[in-house]
């Protein structure tokens, strides 16, 4: 007869060794194991149900809690000792309280499987990683709030592919992000809702003979209800999924902000610098400042977005209930959540290394005629169909690039050979000043309007 003390918990039903190569293959110690602060959380609240429902004694729950909370005393002062030969952050948990407390850490067990065991420590591993994401994401968006309202009146050149198109704010830029965190932030707090939903007592795949009650531990791990159907509580991992696409979406942001800020920062352009500690220097080269951080983190996107095809196609072919297949969704998740933990952060403290340089930006906005649509639409306040407008704009243009002049600089006399409704009011209308205070309605990069959505985000922000 074996049981916990020997090498493997299944021994008796084979008639050799697991292979030392295989050993190494199945095992999951070397990763799992940051989910032992949860597994020993949801044993916990496991055991303390088994005693209620009286299908174990009150002395070994007793006995259980006294061995757990040495065992995670002695993880958190890295003093525990992990073993490949016990496969799993579970089943090296449960030796070692076997070996504390004896046959109370054998009666663990009753009433479950490492199927919804494993199945619910993720889910309370992924709902703290929510968490403290939400906050990072908040984070990030106080820093950009708090650049965009110095420069509501910094005026830069707004891009449509990659040509200038009209003039708009840097702050007007900066909160065009502070909407994508927003909706990124909401997204991961809908994930979560899912994900805070009760594996355990699925058991292996069935559910349990023992008159288990999962709504009290549900209640205790703070789970807002349980898995309605055994297979499919022990067996999917489309919250991970959704968790890995939210994250996904959220570097995909990150990546696109820093495409600019590498952009901002090449001398070719100099609108920005980026402080010298997220930037590094060239081995060969001694005046390169490159920006790494930005660098690195449009990379780091790829690797999120290959975590999330990995985790799809570890799921497409699966038959229920569970599979060893399975094993094989912590790494992308863990690695999705290091990496995009690592990236918030650091980026909410790049964004107040930024020195702006709005003269530079200034005058890339008076390049590319930006104030053009601003003509067509002067003229169509005068009456004139917009398609007609449009195409004495485009004359005009064309006569300015002839003499390489903005249209701001043409003589009134010349702007009239284009149409007999421009009048000397014409001159505000070309100004960039002109142009940003002309887009006064809400979303519009109006000064005002821009300082009333910075004043709505920091409104935003402290509800949350």
């Amino acid at each position: 007869m074996t049981s916990i003390q020997d090498k493997n918990t299944w021994s008796g039903r084979f008639n050799e060794p697991v292979a030392e190569l295989v050993k190494r293959y199945t095992a999951s110690v070397s990763f799992d194991q940051k989910l032992a602060l949860f597994d020993i959380q949801g044993s916990l609240a496991h055991a303390n149900m088994l005693s209620h429902c009286d299908i174990i004694a009150t002395q070994d729950l007793s006995d259980i809690q006294r061995g757990l909370a040495q065992i995670q005393a002695e993880i958190l002062a890295g003093e525990f000792v992990w073993s490949l030969d016990l496969e799993d952050v579970h089943l090296n948990i449960e030796k070692r309280l076997t070996t504390l407390v004896g046959d109370a850490g054998k009666r663990l067990h009753t009433g479950r499987s490492r199927n919804d065991q494993v199945a619910t420590d993720v889910r309370l591993y992924l709902r703290d990683a929510i968490d403290q994401l939400v906050q990072l994401i908040k984070e990030l968006q106080s820093a950009l709030l708090d650049l965009a309202q110095h420069h509501t009146l910094t005026i830069m050149p707004g891009f449509t592919h990659l040509q200038v198109a009209q003039p708009i704010s840097f702050a007007h830029h900066l909160m065009a992000y502070f909407e994508m965190l927003k909706r990124d932030a909401e997204r991961l707090q809908d994930c979560r809702s899912r994900v805070n939903r009760l594996p355990l007592g699925a058991a292996a795949l069935a559910g349990t003979s023992y008159p288990i009650n999962r709504q009290m531990v549900a209640e205790s791990l703070g789970f807002e209800t349980v898995c309605e159907n055994s297979l499919d509580a022990v067996s999917d991992r489309d919250f991970a999924i959704e968790f890995t696409a939210a994250a996904a979406l959220i570097m995909t942001h990150l990546s696109r902000f820093s495409e600019e800020l590498i952009l901002w920062m090449s001398p070719m352009v100099g609108f920005i610098d980026i402080a010298d500690r997220f930037c590094t220097g060239s081995s060969i080269m001694p005046q390169k400042k490159n920006p790494d951080v930005p660098e690195l983190v449009r990379g780091k996107t790829g690797r999120v977005n290959g975590h999330l095809i990995a985790l799809l196609t570890l799921m497409k072919g699966q038959p229920l209930a569970y599979n060893k297949d399975n094993q094989e969704d912590k790494e992308p998740l863990f690695d999705t959540v290091d990496t995009l933990t690592q990236t918030l952060r650091i980026y909410a403290d790049m964004i107040t290394g930024i020195k702006v340089k709005p003269e530079a930006m200034r005058a890339a906005a008076l390049q590319g005629y930006a104030t053009a649509t601003d003509l067509a639409d002067y003229l169509v306040k005068k009456g004139l169909p917009f398609r007609d407008a449009h195409e004495a704009v485009a004359l005009a243009v064309r006569y300015a690039e002839q003499r390489g002049c903005d249209l701001a600089d043409i003589a009134l006399a010349d702007l009239q050979n284009f149409s007999a409704l421009i009048s000397d009011d014409i001159y505000q209308v070309l100004s960039l000043e002109g142009s940003l205070a002309s887009r006064d309605h809400i979303g519009g990069t109006a000064p005002k309007q821009v300082a009333a959505a910075i004043a709505r985000g920091w409104d935003y922000l402290s509800k949350r």
